[in-house]
């Protein structure tokens, strides 16, 4: 049973994990290219249009999103990754389309609705879990994760730079070509897939719904990725204003002031990640995380006058979101059970898109009742809830989610090979599915990896 190990991932490994990291670009740049520019173009586009209604089309493709990924990953259970990939990337061509084309706002929502349609990220890490192995799987998603975060930085950066190259209108042309791209990729770049099997590690099984929606823990993470990303929704509502008439800037300008903000944040996050991974401090850092995220809300509505002003709030601001938005996908790893991590992952990822489209429609709401100060006074207010609640949250442990083959096991020997496995030194959690002949672990990933588990079940098993 035991193989030698390999000590880094294979060429196709490495070219499922990027070609997927490729595609989740495409869709990444496509959704949130418009973010830094819609607010200012839609006022200017549209007649009679209301805070109400941007605040809508900047965050009804969440929407649409939450309510279609768990579907399209089971769907492609039954039809293939592929198959269901491209479908979801044609769906995103076409409502860039519509989006370039709208002469209404209403047709604007219309085309963001349909952008959130083509909702594959749960079929593209279904993918790279059927194409990796156990060992390098983490790495692969990594991969993955950093990419998302990248493609992000450049949307707000790419986007007013489009803009003044080819309009607004122009962006989502290119985010139509993006999704041509993004098949092209699925064709060409993603590896043939074998076999594809159910990927517990990275699929949802709604059978486990219950129990990861009675789980406390990972409801505090629900609702932060939730709040996070409503605060980030509705602040565009609002920032891109502040950012012409308070400092200054013509919406074709804007990049200036990300690209810095951006670049820094990144660079200003690591020693907190440091802290918070090696050090053994993830609740304390996670925790100041969300008040400074707090924090900056307030401060934009009392200081957002003047190019500087502005530029220091920003900055404080990303660092301490770029660090959650690190942070949250690990801590939902750390508290997850060992045997519902995709099935975590799904309800996460949910509330994540809920959460844009939410406060995509507070933000706009708010702007439209109570001018810029609303949007604040509402991102102020959610953010004190989710800092109540992580707040009470448990410390988590440094653990991660693996899972090995453990061949036939019957039902009998079940409860006696777990008490074994427990007494492995790094292991803290053990459940073994019999029906898939597989164990998942949550492990100390510094004391032991899948090769020696392996071997140390084939010697359980034997004494079994």
């Amino acid at each position: 049973m035991s193989l030698p190990s390999p000590v880094t991932m294979s060429s196709m490994e490495k070219r499922a994990a990027f070609s997927v990291a490729g595609i989740f670009s495409t869709r990444m740049l496509g959704l949130f290219m418009i973010f830094p520019v819609f607010a200012l173009f839609a006022e200017a586009e549209f007649a009679n249009i209301t805070g109400t209604q941007i605040g809508i089309a900047i965050g009804i493709y969440g929407l649409t999103q939450a309510l279609l990924q768990i579907p399209y990953g089971m769907l492609s259970d039954k039809f293939g990754r592929k198959p269901l990939i491209i479908a979801g990337m044609v769906v995103f061509m076409i409502g860039s389309i519509v989006c370039a084309l709208a002469d209404s706002i209403e047709m604007m929502i219309i085309g963001r609705a349909l952008q959130g349609m083509g909702a594959v990220a749960a079929v593209l890490m279904a993918t790279v879990a059927d194409l990796v192995t156990e060992q390098f799987r983490l790495r692969a998603m990594s991969i993955v994760g950093m990419t998302i975060g990248l493609s992000f930085t450049l949307s707000l950066i790419a986007g007013p730079v489009l803009a003044a190259w080819v309009g607004v209108r122009g962006i989502f042309w290119a985010t139509a070509l993006l999704a041509i791209i993004g098949m092209l990729l699925v064709l060409f770049a993603v590896p043939k897939i074998e076999k594809q099997v159910f990927q517990r590690e990275a699929e949802t099984d709604p059978s486990q719904f219950g129990a990861i929606l009675k789980n406390a823990q990972l409801l505090r993470l629900d609702l932060g990725v939730f709040v996070l990303h409503a605060t980030l929704t509705a602040m565009f509502v609002a920032l891109p204003l502040a950012l012409r008439d308070g400092a200054g800037l013509d919406s074709l300008s804007h990049w200036e002031i990300y690209l810095p903000v951006m670049l820094l944040s990144f660079a200003l996050m690591v020693p907190f990640i440091i802290q918070a991974e090696s050090r053994g401090r993830m609740k304390s850092v996670f925790v100041g995380a969300i008040a400074t995220v707090t924090l900056m809300q307030l401060a934009f509505m009392n200081f957002h006058e003047g190019f500087w002003t502005l530029f220091v709030l920003l900055l404080i601001f990303f660092t301490a979101f770029n660090l959650l938005e690190a942070s949250l996908p690990s801590l939902v790893v750390k508290l997850a059970p060992a045997d519902k991590k995709g099935t975590a992952s799904g309800v996460y990822s949910t509330s994540q898109f809920m959460g844009a489209a939410l406060g995509g429609f507070f933000g706009g709401y708010f702007y439209h009742h109570y001018g810029y100060n609303g949007v604040f006074m509402f991102t102020t207010a959610i953010g004190l809830v989710w800092l109540a609640a992580a707040a009470t949250m448990q410390k988590p442990l440094p653990l991660s989610i693996a899972s090995v083959p453990v061949g036939p096991v019957s039902a009998d020997e079940v409860e006696s090979l777990q008490e074994q496995l427990l007494a492995y030194d790094g292991i803290y959690e053990v459940v073994i599915l019999p029906e898939e002949q597989r164990a998942y672990f949550k492990v100390d990933r510094k004391v032991l990896n899948e090769e020696a588990l392996i071997r140390y079940i084939e010697q359980s098993k034997a004494v079994v």
